[in-house]
């Protein structure tokens, strides 16, 4: 069975801190390995990117490989060409595809009728190549996930979702602190709760596995952001209106999140150590100060480094 990427479950926690240790030997030797040596991986990009393009396309050319770049206007998508008869041709001439959308949908599809592995460069509901990043930026400054306290301060969006279910298959408690109408919402097999089959630890036809009980335990949701925040050794912000938001209601979602901008005097009710982190592109005086952002309390150029390293151990978990 082809193995995905999709929501970041796919991987067990073994799974999980081995790529992380792979990322770390990667990060440390760039050129050590040729797993995409005469091989090509297709991105399509419906929106986009800064770090997610450049992170993947230096990756696979690191790798040995030839990334190809798709935007909407370069695919027969937008004519009327069928996800599914796309994925049978994007299968014949690349190895691994990686998709940047909006829906999950349109991905679910993608992946359900290729023949090569698909990778979630980012859509509505999960970041997961985001998280992978953010763990290794994590462990590179702590040694170690298990038992550290990790807090998100904002909207409960996809890089919230996506950093909290790894986080705690990896075994860090992850606190996620929005204000009301805004909070993380959490599906059945994300909040460690069985599914049809009986099973909450099994997994499933789609190649995720959801989160146990005991891994639900580490998510806890807060309103109050000193609360998640207290004790805490990684503090992570994100945009307040992002691309998939209504412009129209920009300014009542800048409202209902300024408490949670990520400034000093929140990092101070963390651990004294706490690191500061931002997926990225940033708008200062918004939900992160300039003060912060390119202060000595983060590690945010670190974690968009770690983009491409992580993603590299993915590509060869997936590929080779």
């Amino acid at each position: 069975m082809t193995r995905h990427y999709l929501t970041g479950c796919e991987l067990d926690a073994d799974e999980l801190h081995a790529l992380l240790d792979r990322a770390a030997e990667l990060k440390a030797a760039p050129l050590s390995s040729r797993a995409l040596a005469g091989r090509s991986v297709a991105l399509l990009f419906e929106h986009p990117s800064t770090r997610t393009r450049l992170s993947f396309e230096a990756g696979i050319h690191e790798l040995g490989g030839h990334p190809i770049v798709l935007r909407p206007g370069d695919l027969q998508l937008a004519r009327g060409e069928s996800v599914g008869d796309t994925a049978l041709v994007l299968s014949r001439h690349v190895c691994a595809v990686g998709v940047r959308t909006g829906p999950d949908a349109m991905l679910a599809e993608l992946a359900g009728r290729a023949t090569v592995p698909v990778i979630n460069m980012l859509t509505t509901r999960h970041h997961p190549c985001q998280a992978l990043a953010d763990l290794l930026t994590v462990r590179e400054a702590f040694g170690g996930l298990a038992g550290l306290r990790l807090a998100y301060v904002g909207d409960g969006n996809n890089v919230a979702r996506s950093l909290a279910l790894l986080g705690a298959r990896a075994g860090a408690h992850v606190a996620v602190a929005s204000p009301a109408g805004y909070a993380l919402a959490l599906d059945d097999g994300e909040n460690g709760v069985a599914g049809e089959d009986g099973r909450s630890d099994a997994e499933g036809s789609d190649g995720t596995i959801p989160l146990t009980p005991e891994e639900r335990a580490r998510i806890t949701l807060h309103e109050d952001p000193r609360e998640a925040v207290a004790g805490a050794r990684m503090v992570y912000a994100d945009v307040w209106v992002s691309m998939n938001d209504d412009e129209h209601t920009a300014e009542e979602r800048r409202r209902a999140l300024a408490p949670y901008r990520l400034d000093d005097a929140l990092l101070d009710h963390a651990a004294p150590d706490a690191i500061a982190l931002h997926c990225l592109p940033a708008h200062p005086g918004e939900e992160i100060t300039a003060e912060v952002l390119h202060g000595p309390r983060q590690r945010i150029w670190e974690q968009a480094e770690n983009r491409r390293h992580a993603q590299k151990a993915l590509l060869e978990l997936l590929v080779a």
